[in-house]
């Protein structure tokens, strides 16, 4: 055993090549002759090998080559002229002529791809690592087809019988020089059809010193387009391949504008692409993806475009559409059963008349000619407002969407509306508008509205709730003076119909519209006019107290509504000087009004007309009987009083004893119907209508205006 550690049979053997040094020298050098000559035969064999390449031109290998691809990508591989394949002196040269790749047999088309010739130099270790690149390419006559199947499970350039392969992916190319190319793309699901024509070509040092020019014609969804492009060379010195997009295509009236720089000549996953669009309809430009929305004014929108998959994000959105704003960004998903749409939207200042379309209205007329005539040119008869245009029921099955909605201020002159938001869900044709919230005149709505588009007709559920809402500011763009009026009102609105336009789903509706008026103030003058005082009236007025304050106890204005009829269930308001009722009602079907309001005095008051006030007419053009007929009983009673006796007993007729019932306001607060109205005692009431009178238009006449 040696000091160091090591065995006698190391220890040995050291001391004989102590021994014997020219004995272990000779056995070193042996071992290098034979390393030597082993790289000298692989030398001489890789050079033999390149040799016989070179002066043969590797035509030989053209059947082992068909073979070898055919069973690499699962796809018949021919080449129908000449065949190189060799080094050249380092990289791979390939040549040739006739070249065709097959289609599978599902495709409309027989071949993925064919040349009349193709050349092009490789680099060899890209074959090994990273991704291929070629020191240059020479294509003439080529025609690429690029497919999906049925129901895009599978595409012909993925190569593999199953579709599970890896997809053929771009080199990157050097130089380049392209003569007569084209591509074809088709997408079933999309329902495209694209064929785009490429112009010689001509690159050098992966830049493309002629612009890579292509023009297209295609189909998508039935609606054609034509494109025009260019591939151009960046200015600043860019990455190897790496090229300028800019591209212009016109549908439907709709004229979009791309561009971008690419990592490579063809390679747009991944990369920003600014995107312009401009028409005189954005429901055209989204009706080419299947993407239905109601129809728009003028509109142009500015976008960063990002591809990722079967997803196309557009992020920045800035625009216009008519008078209007938006702002924000959307996602289109392809990759499900049906396109998915996912937005969150801004306006700041939305025009009332850019909300037209969401219920049936043409923008443009209204803008010009006002909803009236809106209505007409949709459909809707003479007298009409409710327009008869179809919401475009027929498409909401064919997208989902996931949509988040917010306007800063509508733009209106009769309705202040502020700090609008809604959330949109659709659902395979079941549609959320929920939440859906604004503020009206310093007052929140709440709201829910939910279509179900997979009934025919639709069945759509309407739900808004009004919180406390100053009833001085709702009505100001009607006239009304904010002065001297402190009351408020809330209510809710809650109807469920079938139909697939907005009128028609009303015309069916049944639920219940109420609205209660907590205690507040208002004008003298108003309080004497709906009860036609005018010896109270005429008095205050030459005293100058016009506005003199009349508090409101309570009031409820409710309606039941039935087969799209409204009738009044009830109309009630306690005042402090006199209690308001009213009978009638109005139908969304024929958009007819017939109501009568009557105010009886708490204190007694002479020359009291005492009769009811008429609103009659339609939601168009709605008009107001004052003289009723029994205003003009009461004056022929007068007038034979006179007549009879003495001048005088005329004003009998007009005398207001001051006997109205005061309203119990718990039930009037609770929205109840007119069966569970109370006075003040807690008597029912017996002068409130039922919520079931007679809707049609004669009877309306004879018995709303003769029921007091």
């Amino acid at each position: 055993m040696t000091h160091d550690g090591a065995g006698p049979e190391v220890a040995t053997v050291r001391l004989e090549a102590a021994k014997n040094p020219a004995q272990s020298e000779s056995r070193r050098r042996r071992i290098w002759r034979i390393v030597r000559n082993i790289l000298i035969g692989v030398i001489a064999a890789v050079a033999a090998i390149w040799l016989v390449l070179f002066i043969t031109k590797g035509r030989f290998l053209k059947g082992p080559f068909e073979r070898t691809v055919t069973r690499l990508i699962d796809r018949p591989v021919r080449v129908g002229g000449d065949f190189q394949l060799y080094f050249a002196p380092f990289d791979i040269k390939f040549l040739a002529e006739g070249l065709t790749v097959a289609n599978p047999d599902w495709t409309t088309r027989r071949h993925l791809f064919t040349a009349r010739r193709i050349a092009t130099r490789i680099a060899p270790l890209s074959l090994l690592f990273g991704r291929r690149r070629l020191r240059w390419l020479d294509l003439s006559d080529a025609s690429l087809d690029l497919e999906w199947n049925d129901a895009r499970t599978a595409n012909s350039w993925t190569f593999a019988s199953d579709g599970k392969g890896k997809p053929f992916e771009l080199p990157i190319i050097d130089r380049a020089v392209l003569v007569s190319t084209a591509l074809r793309y088709r997408d079933p699901q999309l329902d495209l059809i694209a064929d785009l024509d490429f112009s010689s070509i001509r690159s050098r040092d992966a830049r493309i010193g002629e612009a890579v020019r292509f023009t297209g014609v295609g189909r998508i969804r039935r609606t054609p387009f034509t494109l025009r492009g260019a591939l151009l060379t960046p200015n600043a010195t860019a990455a190897r391949g790496r090229n300028r997009l800019l591209l212009n295509a016109v549908a439907a009236q709709n004229r979009i504008t791309m561009s971008g720089t690419l990592p490579s000549l063809a390679d747009i996953e991944g990369v920003p692409l600014a995107v312009t669009a401009r028409g005189r309809n954005a429901a055209e430009l989204l009706g080419i993806l299947g993407v239905v929305i109601p129809r728009t004014r003028a509109y142009r929108l500015k976008s960063t475009l990002v591809k990722r998959g079967s997803e196309y994000r557009f992020g920045d959105l800035t625009g216009r559409f008519g008078d209007s704003d938006i702002t924000g960004a959307f996602t289109v998903q392809n990759g499900g059963p049906r396109v998915h749409i996912d937005a969150n939207l801004t306006t700041r200042l939305l025009d009332i008349v850019d909300v037209a379309p969401f219920i049936g209205y043409n923008p443009d007329l209204v803008a010009s000619r006002g909803f009236a005539a809106a209505a007409r040119a949709a459909g809707a008869p003479p007298a009409r407002l409710l327009p008869d245009a179809s919401l475009r029921a027929e498409g909401l099955r064919a997208f989902d969407a996931d949509v988040r909605y917010r306007v800063s201020r509508l733009r209106s002159d009769s309705v202040p509306v502020t700090d609008v938001s809604v959330t949109v869900a659709l659902d395979n044709g079941l549609l959320h508008l929920s939440p859906f919230s604004f503020t009206m005149a310093r007052g929140t709505v709440a709201s829910d509205v939910r279509i179900d588009w997979r009934r025919r007709p639709a069945r759509i559920a309407y739900d808004f709730r009004m919180g406390a809402t100053p009833m001085a500011r709702l009505l100001a763009g009607f006239g009304v003076e904010e002065a001297g009026t402190s009351g408020t009102v809330r209510g809710r609105v809650q109807l469920e119909g079938d139909g697939d336009t907005l009128h028609d789903s009303l015309a069916t509706s049944r639920g219940r519209i109420a609205f209660v008026i907590p205690q507040g103030q208002l004008t003298t003058r108003n309080v004497q006019l709906s009860e036609l005082d005018l010896g109270t009236f005429v008095q205050k007025m030459f005293e100058s107290r016009l506005k003199e304050p009349v508090r409101i106890n309570c009031g409820l204005i409710a309606f039941t509504v039935k087969g799209g009829a409204a009738a009044a269930d009830p109309i009630l308001i306690d005042t402090s000087k006199n209690v308001v009722v009213g009978r009638g009602g109005f139908s969304f079907a024929t958009e007819q009004i017939d109501l009568a309001f009557r105010a009886d005095a708490k204190k007694f008051s002479l020359f009291s007309g005492q009769s009811p006030v008429g609103i009659g007419g339609y939601f168009a053009k709605p008009s107001l009987d004052v003289v009723s007929p029994q205003l003009l009983g009461r004056a022929g009673a007068g007038l034979g009083l006179a007549v009879l006796a003495m001048p005088p007993a005329a004003l009998l007729a007009f005398v207001d004893v001051g006997d109205a019932r005061a309203a119990a306001c718990g039930p009037v607060l609770a929205g109840a119907t007119a069966k569970g109205q109370r006075t003040r005692d807690g008597k029912p009431r017996d002068d409130l209508g039922t919520g079931t009178e007679d809707r049609s238009k004669d009877k309306l006449r004879k018995k709303f205006l003769g029921i007091f």
